[in-house]
């Protein structure tokens, strides 16, 4: 993702939650700049948890390979975030040990790195799971949408049509 379009993704997500998202819960799948690598240096991710986090969600990280204090070092070397300069950060943004307990009870998810494994997700369990309306934004564009409305999920992907919406 380009600068514009790590911001319009993070724009998207609050307008498409009914413009606020404060003290919501955000499952963020992947930190990690690209799959198979526990690599950070300037990931997407960085740049759109710091948008969500401005906005006062709370935001649940899982990714198999980036450790806490790798994404904590990443936000404060690329964006200048830590937790003097977002008091409550570290209380806001969580790691998870596994994408299900991300997803346990958020109102959204956000694919952020193309994971083989978020391919392969029950994510019946993980609509069953979350808060209603759960919304799914893909940022990769990895999984299959028609699927997923099917589920009940509200689909939202960068570069893809939404059924009587637009992204």
């Amino acid at each position: 993702m380009n600068e514009y379009q790590k911001k319009r993704f993070s724009m998207q997500i609050v307008k498409s939650m009914f413009n606020t998202i404060t003290g919501k819960k955000i499952a963020v799948y992947g930190f990690a700049f690209k799959k198979d690598t526990g690599d950070t240096r300037e990931t997407a991710s960085a740049f759109v948890c710091r948008d969500l986090l401005e906005e006062q969600a709370k935001v649940h990280v899982y990714d198999p390979k980036v450790e806490r204090s790798v994404m904590f070092m990443e936000l404060s070397y690329t964006l200048q975030v830590t937790p003097e300069s977002m008091p409550g950060l570290e209380d806001n943004l969580i790691t998870s040990p596994d994408a299900y307990t991300a997803a346990e009870g958020a109102h959204a998810i956000a694919i952020l790195t193309e994971w083989d494994e978020f391919k392969t997700l029950d994510y019946q369990r993980i609509y069953d799971s979350m808060s209603k309306p759960a919304f799914l934004f893909d940022g990769r564009n990895i999984l299959d949408h028609a699927a997923l409305r099917e589920i009940g999920f509200e689909v939202y992907a960068i570069g893809k049509p939404v059924p009587n919406k637009e992204f």
